[in-house]
């Protein structure tokens, strides 16, 4: 049986696709403020904003290209089981050919109903627009988990993170929570990874490894090593 390989993946492996993140800009998206674009109150009261920056990210994600952290992260399933669980809404994972892919904060190129959650559909081409709805009637909205909403994935995220056999996370700082709080469902024992130029406060994490790279260098440097590994 091959071992889980569970990996979990932030922003920092898409902004070497050219994918901006607001957290490297003050608390600033594209020169947004979070709470007037990603909050469910401006959906309520400004969705033609919202609808607006999304299309915007969602344009640019298809002139965007998966990167050499993303294509090394499929020559794993050769070895082992892999699991990518994902705080990353675009979809550089599917396109590099990585198979079982988990997205923690919702899906840009996919849309779903404002008034039912399970509703939902993916998006031909990149614009969403005003009167675009549901079969049930309501206008549809970006398939993204806004900041203050629930995440649903969290306690599938949860379980894999407590099968994992290996745990690999790329790119994040392990401070937005609920997925910073995944690391806490590893065991002990398990062999653990971390690849981030930044600091990042990892003393608390029993049998880690701090890999201060990029990803797009770091990764291929670690999966070369675990496939030598799996030999």
């Amino acid at each position: 049986m091959l071992k889980r390989l569970v990996v979990l993946t932030g922003a920092g492996i898409s902004a070497e696709s050219g994918i901006k993140t607001f957290r490297d800009s003050d608390g600033l998206w594209e020169n947004y403020r979070i709470e007037d674009v990603c909050t469910h109150d401006a959906w309520l009261h400004n969705t033609k904003v919202v609808i607006d920056f999304y299309n915007q990210r969602r344009k640019e994600l298809y002139n965007t290209r998966p990167n050499a952290a993303h294509e090394a992260l499929v020559k794993l399933e050769d070895k082992y089981d892999v699991q990518i669980i994902t705080q990353n809404i675009d979809d550089l994972h599917e396109r590099a050919g990585s198979k079982h892919v988990l997205h923690l904060h919702g899906e840009l190129k996919k849309v779903r109903s404002s008034v039912d959650d399970d509703l939902i559909y993916d998006l031909d081409g990149w614009e969403l627009k005003i009167g675009m709805k549901c079969e049930k009637g309501s206008q549809l909205r970006p398939h993204v988990v806004f900041f203050g909403e629930a995440v649903p994935n969290i306690m599938p995220a949860a379980e894999l993170a407590q099968q994992a056999d290996i745990f690999v996370v790329i790119g994040t700082s392990l401070a937005v929570y609920p997925a910073a709080g995944l690391i806490n469902y590893v065991s002990n024992s398990c062999p653990k990874y971390l690849v981030d130029p930044k600091d990042v406060s990892v003393s608390h994490i029993p049998n880690l490894t701090f890999i201060r790279k990029k990803a797009g260098e770091g990764v291929p440097e670690l999966v070369d090593k675990l496939l030598a590994a799996a030999e």
